[in-house]
């Protein structure tokens, strides 16, 4: 973004409000307009940099970003991620409520697990918990809860549910 037209703008408002005051005015007003340029575009870049601000606010979970190239501003624009339906999903009916925590998970008595991920799973996972309200840890916990006891959160996928055969499972995960 060029803020010269910007600038130029307001060192001729500046000429004609001074040209009132007479010739003298004029000559300092001149003077004045060359030394506060740098200022002008300080001003100006903060006024920036406060909207991008407001706007990543507003649009969060994606951002706007003012960086400077040379003595110009440009912006970096990051949408917040599409949510997609998947195929086959009932895109009209609400998602339901990740199902509740058993009572023994919240009064202590956890364990310690690594998981590893694949790393275009894991902005994925954390988009994910951000839109539920929720820490990772705790939307994981809900996941592998969900799966576990799929009748608890009712069938959302719209697959077949897992089915048992000895100490196998089989089924669909999503």
């Amino acid at each position: 973004m060029d803020l010269a037209p910007y600038v130029d703008h307001l060192r001729r408002e500046l000429a004609i409000a001074a040209g009132a005051g007479g010739e003298e005015a004029r000559a300092l007003a001149e003077r004045l307009a060359s030394t506060l340029e740098s200022a002008t575009r300080l001003a100006l870049l903060e006024a920036l940099s406060a909207a991008a601000d407001e706007i990543t606010h507003d649009l969060s979970p994606g951002s706007v970003e003012v960086r400077l190239r040379g003595r110009d501003p440009g912006f970096v624009v990051t949408p917040p991620p599409a949510i997609r339906p998947l195929e086959g999903s009932d895109a009209d009916r609400p998602p339901a409520p990740p199902p509740p925590l058993p009572p023994d998970a919240e009064e202590g008595g956890t364990s310690r697990i690594s998981l590893r991920v694949p790393e275009h799973l894991k902005p994925r996972i954390e988009d994910a918990a951000a839109r539920d309200g929720l820490s990772v840890n705790a939307w994981l916990v809900r996941a592998v809860s969900a799966a576990l006891d799929p009748g608890a959160a009712g069938n959302r996928s719209g697959r077949r549910p897992a089915q048992r055969s000895g100490n196998r499972y089989s089924g669909w995960v999503r």
